[in-house]
């Protein structure tokens, strides 16, 4: 392992002893979790299936297998490096290494950037839909752990990724006024799990290509649970007449966002009194009321039910309005659409943690890919954070479990038969490694 010849950094200390520090260790790691992103790995064969997606470019004899290209990129990222460079020092970092396959200390590096750069520039559009397929693939089989899914809750949702400089597919965007990509996430509403992703151009319709997904997904879906229902939930950037007539023809239950105009106001503005009338009754206290109407926009072929939101609050009046095929009372009906908040923090693990804005290969496929390769990163933790549901680590954020559970330093030794890793004693994560490690003892 290469080590720093950089001069020593001092430091004064309360004590009186001076402190120098110098990287030069050794066979020291910062990622000591590392093996349970491998555990994760192999229970969801994900890297490999990824892998086998990825065009092989390279001539003659290979010193790094597309598999081992794809695992190390993956876990980078799971452990906060999202940026290729990194890997120019990673690549030595004898835990990587093991988790990886390699031999900690006698074994070959890992890859360096340039070699991961063309790796993720390696991909056309046919392997992107193939990566893509494969995450639905991974989905249908998890999600199927839990038995037939009734119903099934799709939220779609559509998030800015700004630009990193004059990237191809990259426009700006007026509503996010920057130029930027516009990725479309799909989760499993119950569950959380990410069902797939995909890039888009950065100034397209937030509806793009969603019927063209949506179709692609529901033949796995009803291929792997035939007759499931499936519930389609939506902000109004979703709000299009091709959706709903889609979701019609295909029998989707469906509730999506729709922006406010004149004549909804009008439906709404009797409701909107009569909780002006009893909050003024309660002293200005918050009330809110749900109601629902007919309603028929001029590019829409049939009436549809629309259920609107009255709310008094101390800042003021607001009115919202959801299209619904959903029949139940207005307020259940609006409150199940409340419900898809919890998707943002979905996509706050996503972008946040994992930070999967940070596409920034000058291809719109590579950057495709890219993007996959987070969503893979999502996918080793939120399962971790699954196998950990006994525990307070199950409400973790990304960022917080991947403190506790994988930012341990240790230190790797090698040997003939085995390999140990000693880690940090006083590290408050031990507990979540004891519960994992039973978990898969007892399987």
């Amino acid at each position: 392992m290469s080590q720093s010849t950089t001069a020593a950094i001092g430091f004064d200390t309360p004590i009186g002893l001076p402190l120098e520090v110098s990287f030069d260790a050794g066979r020291l790691t910062s990622d000591g979790g590392l093996p349970w992103l491998g555990e994760a790995d192999r229970a969801l064969g994900l890297c490999d299936a990824l892998a086998a997606c990825v065009p092989e470019w390279r001539r003659g004899s290979v010193r790094h297998s597309l598999a081992t290209l794809v695992r190390q990129r993956v876990f980078q990222i799971a452990c906060g490096y999202e940026d290729q460079d990194d890997a120019d020092t990673l690549r030595t970092d004898p835990l990587l290494k093991l988790a990886c396959g390699r031999r900690p200390a006698s074994g070959a590096d890992l890859a360096s950037q340039p070699t991961l750069s063309r790796l993720e520039n390696a991909v056309d559009r046919h392997a992107v839909e193939a990566l893509a397929a494969t995450l639905v693939d991974l989905y249908v089989r998890e999600r199927g752990r839990r038995g037939r899914p009734e119903p099934l809750v799709l939220d779609l949702d559509g998030t800015d990724d700004p630009a990193h400089g004059s990237q191809e597919g990259v426009a700006y965007h007026g509503y996010y006024r920057q130029h930027m990509y516009f990725p479309l996430l799909v989760f499993d509403g119950t569950t959380g799990q990410l069902v797939t992703a995909v890039l888009r151009p950065g100034n397209c319709h937030g509806s793009r290509f969603v019927v063209l997904v949506l179709g692609r997904l529901l033949r796995a879906l009803r291929a792997a649970w035939p007759g499931v229902t499936v519930e389609l939930r939506a902000d109004s950037g979703f709000a299009v007449p091709r959706l709903y007539a889609w979701c019609e023809a295909h029998d989707i239950t469906y509730t999506i966002g729709l922006i406010p105009n004149p004549v909804l106001e009008r439906h709404a503005a009797p409701l909107l009194a009569e909780a002006q009338a009893q909050s003024a009754i309660q002293d200005g206290a918050k009330v809110r009321l749900a109601g629902d109407t007919t309603y028929q926009a001029g590019s829409w072929p049939h009436r549809r039910r629309v259920v609107f939101k009255a709310e008094v609050l101390a800042k003021g009046p607001n009115t919202r309005f959801v299209v619904t095929t959903r029949a139940e009372d207005p307020l259940t009906v609006y409150d199940w659409y409340v419900d898809r908040g919890q998707p943002e923090n979905w996509i706050k693990d996503l972008k946040n943690a994992l930070r999967a804005d940070r596409l920034s290969d000058h291809r719109f496929w590579a950057n495709a890919f890219r993007l996959v390769l987070h969503a893979a990163a999502y996918w080793l933790l939120d399962t971790l954070r699954r196998w950990l549901a006994a525990t307070k680590a199950a409400s973790f954020q990304f960022d917080t479990l991947r403190l506790r559970l994988l930012k341990i330093g240790g230190r790797v030794r090698e040997g003939a038969d085995r390999v140990r890793l000693h880690l940090a004693s006083s590290h408050p994560g031990e507990a979540l490694w004891h519960h994992l490690a039973a978990r898969s003892a007892a399987r």
